[in-house]
C-alpha cells in the first residue's frame, strides 16, 4: 500500500465563501491528509494592508471544522513556507492560480499545484459589496 499523501495549502480564509470551500475540497482530493495554514492577522496586514474581518482564532476554528481538513495551523510568515512544508510533511503544495509560478521553488521537496480560482468571487469584492450596502 502506498504511503498516505499529505497536501498542504495556505490562505487567509476571511469572510468564508464558496470559493474557499471549493479550493479546500479540491486540495483534499489530491491526497489523503489535508493540512491548512491560515494567515495570521499580522501577516494579513502585511500582505493586504488591512485587518481581516474575522480574527485568526475565528478563521482557524472555521477552517478546522471543515470535514476535508485534518489539521490547521497559523501561518505567521510567507518566508517560512518551506519550513511549514517540511514540518507538516507535504507531498503536495496547493495554491490558487493567482499565485502561479510564485512557489515553484518548492518543487524540490513536494509537488506544486496551482488550482483555478472560483470565477467572480473574492473576499475583497464581498467586503466592498457589504460596505456599500
Amino acid at each position: 500500500m502506498p504511503a498516505p499523501r499529505t497536501v498542504v495549502t495556505f490562505g487567509t480564509f476571511d469572510v468564508f465563501h464558496v470559493g474557499h470551500l471549493k479550493v479546500i475540497q479540491r486540495a483534499a482530493e489530491l491526497g489523503d491528509r489535508l493540512v491548512v495554514g491560515v494567515s495570521a492577522d499580522e501577516l494579513n496586514m502585511r500582505k493586504k494592508g488591512r485587518e481581516p474581518v474575522f480574527d485568526e482564532t475565528e478563521r482557524m476554528a472555521i477552517v478546522g471544522a471543515l470535514k476535508p481538513v485534518d489539521e490547521v495551523f497559523l501561518e505567521e510568515s510567507l518566508e517560512l513556507k518551506r519550513e511549514y512544508l517540511v514540518r507538516y510533511g507535504a507531498d503536495v503544495l496547493v495554491m490558487g492560480d493567482d499565485w502561479a509560478g510564485r512557489f515553484d521553488e518548492f518543487g524540490d521537496i513536494c509537488e506544486v499545484v496551482y488550482l483555478p480560482r472560483t470565477p467572480a468571487i473574492s473576499t475583497t469584492a464581498l467586503i466592498e459589496k457589504i460596505s456599500r450596502s
